[in-house]
């Protein structure tokens, strides 16, 4: 396509972006800059670049984005887990409520992982331990961390069990990880990240290989029990359905990049990016019933030979001569702290979606 003036005029270009509501008050969790990069046979892989967001307590702040964008690395870099090598963080800042954990004595990191910030893995069955049982698995966090006997720590592994609805929890408290099925292994990982009582829970794809009915009961789940204990929670996911009446606000991320920022009702009803666009477009509404759903062509780039300019630009609609000359600025559109990066942000903002 040929470069054409844009209709609107040059948007605005946006700086950090602002928190707003809970994030602002409390500040729990503050992601800023992050960077990320893997040397594979000889190449640089770039994870994550430059990832940015703001928790709060009782927020939920989802990422976004297809498989190999970088939500998994950028998580696994907030809990202090990466393998380095080949992991290396490159830059950026990871603060719980305003300390700084990158950087911090493993010894020490160890200690805030499950006491002041916990993740949910994607696979139950492969993150339980198969030849322990879950009363035990559950147990050794009580034991470990506040140092209980085997007896109270058995206790309560009771309640936690029964705090996640787990059907006659004291006499399953034997059972082993296959014994259980898929929805009731995810309570059980549920209820060992949330044992400690954490600031924040990461939830890594946590509907994975699940029907419908059991996603929706485990998000429910997991929003009853961010606002009983106040904590934030981040959730990674490639489904924009399972977020929608959980999150408050949503990151996308492209190719180790955020894309896009808004509030959840902002972006559901005015994405400012051709790619979050897409994803929405792919995704069946009862608004819409027999409306065709229209799949982003294509598929995500290789991270070790990103393309000049937008990485988006090679499997974008609305892709002119500029996107593939220039990395798009971010900029901000509509509602404050609406950040899309995207040089025709302000056209598609503006398109009846």
């Amino acid at each position: 396509m040929t470069d054409v003036p844009k209709t609107t005029g040059p948007a605005k270009a946006a700086g950090p972006a602002e928190p707003t509501g809970p994030a602002e008050a409390a500040g729990l969790l503050e992601v800023t800059d992050l960077s990320v990069e893997f040397a594979v046979r000889g190449q640089t892989v770039r994870a994550v670049n430059g990832l940015s967001y703001t928790l709060g307590e009782s927020e939920t702040v989802a990422i976004l984005g297809e498989s190999g964008s970088g939500k998994s690395v950028a998580a696994q870099a907030v809990m202090g887990i990466l393998d380095t090598p080949p992991a290396r963080i490159t830059g950026g800042s990871v603060r719980l409520r305003g300390e700084e954990l990158l950087g911090m004595p493993e010894r020490r990191r160890r200690a805030y992982r499950g006491a002041r910030i916990s993740m949910i893995f994607q696979d139950a069955l492969t993150a339980l331990n198969p030849v322990f049982t879950v009363g035990d698995q559950l147990s050794e966090m009580f034991q470990v961390h506040r140092g209980m006997k085997r007896r109270e720590a058995s206790a309560r592994a009771v309640e936690l069990m029964e705090r996640v609805r787990i059907p006659a929890a004291r006499t399953r408290l034997g059972d082993y990880p296959h014994q259980f099925s898929g929805g009731m292994r995810q309570r059980i990982m549920i209820a060992m990240a949330l044992a400690l009582e954490p600031d924040v829970l990461i939830a890594d794809e946590p509907t994975t290989a699940l029907d419908v009915t059991v996603q929706a009961q485990i998000m429910r789940l997991l929003a009853e029990l961010r606002d009983e204990l106040r904590m934030g929670m981040v959730l990674i996911t490639h489904d924009l359905g399972v977020v929608a009446g959980v999150a408050d606000r949503i990151v996308v991320m492209y190719a180790g990049s955020v894309v896009e920022q808004a509030t959840a009702k902002e972006l559901y009803a005015r994405p400012a990016h051709p790619y979050t666009a897409g994803l929405l477009a792919s995704v069946p509404r009862l608004d819409r019933k027999g409306a065709p759903l229209v799949p982003i062509k294509g598929a995500p780039p290789n991270p070790a030979a990103l393309p000049p300019g937008c990485p988006f630009h090679p499997r974008c609609p609305r892709a002119e001569a500029v996107c593939a000359a220039e990395r798009p600025p971010v900029v901000e559109v509509g509602a404050p702290g609406h950040t899309a990066a995207c040089h025709f942000a302000e056209e598609v903002h503006g398109a009846r979606q």
